[in-house]
């Protein structure tokens, strides 16, 4: 930056302004130079910081002073912009990536549009089968359990992979059994039953297959597995009555487990 002053003093001889530094100003004095005026971003505009020479006083009140300056920004420098990129790559991840609460929340949704998809195909089994659900003898993981739904009940496998997870896709009527699915199930329920309405017939991936109280952990709260269909920001339980009801990775309602019911994850 280039500043120009002109000084108006109460003073017989001439004072004229030449430039020096970038930030200073010298005022000859009869040939006499004067200390530089500095002007910085400490000085409130209108205010000049002025050092004189031991003997020599300005005469305050009668002096005035008017200053152009000729601003030229320097551009950024590689340093800067690549510190630039990489704190907008870092938002970008925190806002939009797999594991922000903003992209978990939509897949959340896409999630619950998937349960109650497959709540229609458990409903057309259990009218053909009295009101009983998919069971299968010693299964182990929910894939044996629901297996029977595929291709007749339901010919779409991509409703068995939440949206939220990192799953892989299974063919179009492939069996469940010859990959892995995201949702826990609840063997041995009825839809006739007629608590049916207030108890969970599935759910995403839970932490482990036992019973729990309210307050219980159900879901991964590090975002780690096991239980992280949607990282550390719970996941969904489809209900008897078909409702969806998202939940913390703190279950808000009790999960317990009678005679005859058992919780089947899904493969690990």
């Amino acid at each position: 930056m280039r500043v120009f002053t002109t000084l108006q003093l109460n003073h017989p001889h001439n004072v004229t302004p030449r430039p020096l530094a970038p930030d200073a100003v010298a005022i000859a004095f009869d040939n006499l130079p004067l200390p530089s005026l500095r002007i910085g971003a400490f000085v409130p505009p209108g205010q000049l910081a002025i050092a004189t020479p031991p003997g020599f006083r300005y005469n305050q009140p009668n002096m005035k002073a008017t200053f152009h300056a000729d601003f030229r920004p320097a551009g950024f420098s590689l340093i800067e912009l690549l510190v630039t990129l990489a704190i907008i790559c870092i938002l970008s991840v925190m806002l939009y990536g797999f594991g922000s609460a903003r992209h978990q929340r939509t897949q959340k949704e896409l999630c619950s549009d998937n349960l109650q998809k497959i709540y229609i195909a458990l409903q057309i089994y259990a009218q053909d089968f009295s009101g009983r659900l998919p069971a299968a003898t010693n299964a182990a993981t929910s894939e044996a359990a629901l297996a029977v739904l595929v291709p007749r009940y339901a010919a779409d496998t991509a409703l068995f992979i939440c949206p939220g997870g990192r799953d892989a896709a299974l063919a179009s009527g492939a069996p469940l059994q010859s990959g892995k699915i995201s949702y826990a199930y609840y063997q041995g329920r009825r839809l006739d039953d007629p608590q049916a309405a207030q108890q969970a017939l599935m759910s995403d991936r839970q932490v482990n297959t036992l019973a729990k109280q309210t307050g219980d952990q159900v879901f991964s709260i590090t975002g780690s597995s096991p239980g992280n269909n949607h990282h550390k920001y719970g996941g969904n339980f489809l209900m008897g009555d078909g409702a969806v009801q998202a939940s913390s990775p703190l279950v808000p309602f009790p999960l317990p487990l009678p005679p005859g019911v058992i919780l089947l994850n899904p493969k690990p």
